[in-house]
């Protein structure tokens, strides 16, 4: 079984990915170096992170940059979703500001895109991406999952991530998608490996 360095320190996110992905062996540290996510799209930190901490370790690495992305506010957060309410805020600092410059407005689509890089030294970095459609709730609800999960309303399914159960949310979320991608590339590189 490969075994790849997760380049987050984020609980939730590693809880996540483990979830998403069970048929891969994941090493998680905290002694990771920190990597500053300036860049100015996804798939910039994403590729940062994840060849960052495969340079660190000399492992095979993977990393994550997702952001939510509302039409009528021209696609912000985005990037910034994290800090959108300022440095290490809470999630539900984010999720405030989001709604108060979502009040009364009434055209309320969104999407979560998820970016995943996968780096291992001396090779290419493979980068997957992952779209979930869905609009931005009135207030928020639910107890599951994180960020922006109480406000976001998934497409279909007229319910917040948040209120769906992380089984439901691990098979439709935009992070499921880009890890499904990502999956398949993981096992042709299996099969090459044990040819």
């Amino acid at each position: 079984m490969m075994e790849i360095v997760l380049a987050t320190k984020n609980r939730d996110k590693i809880r996540e990915i483990k979830g998403i992905m069970k048929g891969v062996k994941f090493l998680c540290s905290k002694n990771l170096p920190e990597v500053k996510e300036d860049g100015k799209t996804l798939s910039e930190n994403a590729i940062r992170k994840a060849e960052t901490i495969a340079d660190y370790t000399g492992k095979m690495a993977l990393a994550d940059d997702s952001g939510l992305e509302v039409k009528a506010l021209g696609g912000i957060p985005g990037v910034k979703s994290a800090r959108f309410a300022g440095e290490k805020v809470s999630y539900t600092k984010n999720n405030r500001k989001l709604l108060e410059l979502m009040r009364g407005v009434s055209n309320r689509k969104a999407k979560f895109r998820c970016v995943i890089a996968l780096a291992s030294p001396g090779n290419k970095t493979i980068v997957r991406e992952g779209i979930c459609r869905g609009r931005i709730a009135e207030k928020p609800s639910g107890r599951y999952g994180f960020g922006y999960d109480p406000v976001f309303i998934v497409a279909g399914r007229n319910k917040t991530f948040a209120e769906l159960p992380p089984s439901v949310k691990n098979s439709i979320s935009h992070r499921a998608e880009a890890l499904k991608k990502l999956y398949n590339v993981l096992l042709k590189m299996e099969r090459r490996r044990r040819k």
